[in-house]
């Protein structure tokens, strides 16, 4: 089975998401990708030669199928960029998708220099 990985951004982070994407392109080529719905179409549009499921919208139930696929083992890893200076409508799906990623050790980064070491330690 590929790797397969998650990738969520919150609304003034998807643009660092989208260009930190088209960046590492060429390894992300090599997964599945998962994302929440309008992420995930902007991930899409840049990028069109990936694989990218796009799930529903975080706030429609996109986080909770992300939560699943982590309960169940299906991802390898998290990338999640936070804005953590912007309200958060809906911060509970945010903390029960980063609680779910702690509880079942899945390596989690939220922001560039961590999903930088994500991907490097599952590329190795």
């Amino acid at each position: 089975m590929p790797t397969r990985i998650a990738l969520v951004a919150h609304d003034a982070k998807k643009d660092a998401l989208v260009d930190w994407v088209v960046r590492n392109a060429p390894r992300l080529a090599k997964m599945e990708i998962v994302a929440t719905g309008t992420t995930g179409g902007r991930i899409s549009a840049a990028l069109p030669e990936l694989h990218v499921k796009a799930l529903k919208s975080g706030p429609l139930g996109g986080d909770q199928q992300i939560g699943a696929l982590i309960a169940e083992d299906q991802l390898d890893a998290l990338i999640f960029f936070v804005d953590p200076l912007s309200p958060l409508p809906h911060d509970v799906d945010v903390k029960a998708l980063t609680r779910l990623a702690i509880v079942y050790d899945l390596p989690l980064a939220c922001s560039i220099s961590t999903a930088n070491a994500v991907l490097d330690h599952i590329l190795r």
